[in-house]
């Protein structure tokens, strides 16, 4: 199965591209993909020096999957919905969701090899198991991994067309004015800092986030967020470029702790998705988590 890719602007290199479009792709293995001749442009592959072309739609032939080499670990998950092809999970705060350079094990990866065994797809490697999507260490929240090859295909190709929804509630910084808004500002690769995004129109990509609040309090926001877009950090970098970073979110807003929370205020509450298997539309959604609860307890009464 291919998968069809359409780059909204030209001139990034392929492998980053490829990597930012594909989650569960890691820049290196995209690197793979182009040496194969996996990656075509007009029915050509392309060479590795290629940058992208400005609505030009790139097609990927996925290889074999890898055998998985995270080590099975016996970690309580929050399962939230559960067949024989996909698996989602309430991810708690603090949690990686994969093995990664200062975090070799206790992720969501080790604990989904224990619960599945050998049932997950490895299209994403041996470092990401059938995982279809990525969310931050702090933020908490519903994740979905595939259990095999055809949904893990599936559920990527929803996600490129953005029919696979995802909606997250956050407090931000700041009362905001409008009772809901969209911030549509390409996100790309932060210029002196690899590790940070930012609004950029330099090697980015289209973006988009709607948003509406929920509750005003003294000086912060409670907000729903539906991604049109799913890029990295995309609601953390979309709300601090509109003068509101998410509360505790001291890599793209204010540098100190505030209510006792040290990294970003932002819950996955809600997932939509087409099954892989029967078409049906799935909805999920799990409650706020009890740190995000009790920081609105500390914001004291809303604003009537």
């Amino acid at each position: 199965m291919t998968i069809s890719i359409t780059a909204e602007s030209g001139g990034e290199r392929l492998d980053v591209f490829l990597a930012e479009a594909m989650d569960g792709v890691t820049r290196s293995a995209a690197q793979r993909l182009i040496d194969e001749g996996r990656v075509l442009l007009r029915g050509m592959p392309v060479k590795k020096s290629h940058r992208t072309e400005p609505g030009g739609k790139y097609t990927v032939d996925l290889p074999e999957p890898e055998p998985a080499e995270a080590a099975p670990q016996d970690i309580p998950l929050d399962i939230v919905y559960e067949d024989g092809d996909v698996i989602v999970v309430n991810k708690p705060r603090g949690m990686v969701v994969h093995p990664a350079p200062g975090h070799p094990d206790g992720t969501l990866v080790n604990a989904l090899l224990f619960h599945c065994g050998d049932s997950l797809s490895g299209i994403g490697g041996e470092k990401r198991p059938g995982i279809v999507h990525r969310i931050d260490k702090d933020t908490s929240g519903l994740i979905i991994a595939a259990k095999n090859d055809a949904a893990h295909q599936a559920l990527s190709a929803q996600l490129s067309d953005h029919s696979l929804s995802r909606v997250y509630e956050a407090v931000v910084c700041g009362r905001m004015k409008d009772d809901s808004g969209t911030v549509d500002a390409p996100i790309g690769r932060h210029p002196a800092d690899r590790k940070r995004q930012t609004v950029t129109e330099k090697n980015s990509r289209h973006a988009v986030t709607h948003y509406e609040v929920i509750a005003r309090y003294n000086g912060y926001t409670h907000i729903r967020c539906l991604l049109e877009t799913g890029r990295t950090h995309q609601i953390r970098v979309h709300m601090a470029h509109i003068g509101h970073p998410l509360l505790g979110d001291m890599v793209y807003g204010r540098k100190r702790p505030e209510k006792g929370l040290e990294g970003q205020c932002l819950h996955a509450r809600c997932l939509r998705f087409r099954h892989p298997s029967t078409g049906e539309e799935i909805l999920l959604e799990t409650p706020l988590p009890e740190y995000f609860t009790e920081v609105l307890k500390k914001l004291g009464p809303p604003e009537s």
